[in-house]
């Protein structure tokens, strides 16, 4: 059985490795490290960081449980009139069974329930195959990252 629900404190020690699990493929294939690149996902994410979001950022956190474990995640990062979709994710051996788009979508109906009629979302630059699966899902480029990242990173945004 597979559904999205939001995220206990509970869930976070779990959190943690799909966002882990899940990034280090993108480390691996862009050939990322901890040494070279200590701001990727992969790296910076750890319990203190997600509870940090969830109880001082107060990020809206959701997960897609398949037979009560988790194989996807993202939460919702809200800085003043923008909303950013964050960390979605699914673990590998969850891909291409819809739990990324299904993450995705229901992350649509989650910023417009909070009054938001555009997200964005930041992407590394070289991933062209996720680039071009957020743009068939309505997603245009719209910036670039900050230039503290040892890699080059773009926003691309979507009207709701």
């Amino acid at each position: 059985m597979r559904e999205i629900r939001k995220v206990t404190e509970n869930d976070i020690p779990e959190c943690v490795q799909v966002i882990r699990r899940s990034f280090q493929t993108v480390a691996d294939e862009f050939g990322f490290t901890p040494e070279k690149d200590p701001k990727f996902t992969s790296y910076t994410t750890t319990e203190e960081r997600l509870r940090w979001h969830m109880f001082d950022e107060h990020r809206p956190m959701y997960a897609c449980f398949v037979d009560g474990n988790i194989a996807g995640y993202y939460s919702l990062h809200i800085d003043g009139g923008e909303i950013e979709l964050s960390n979605l994710s699914t673990l590998p051996e969850f891909r291409h069974n819809k739990i990324g788009e299904s993450l995705m979508y229901h992350s649509f109906d989650r910023a417009r329930e909070l009054g938001f009629t555009e997200i964005t979302i930041g992407v590394v630059d070289a991933n062209e195959r996720v680039k071009r699966w957020y743009e068939n899902h309505g997603f245009t480029k719209s910036g670039e990252c900050d230039a503290y990242l040892t890699f080059h990173c773009i926003f691309m945004k979507k009207t709701l």
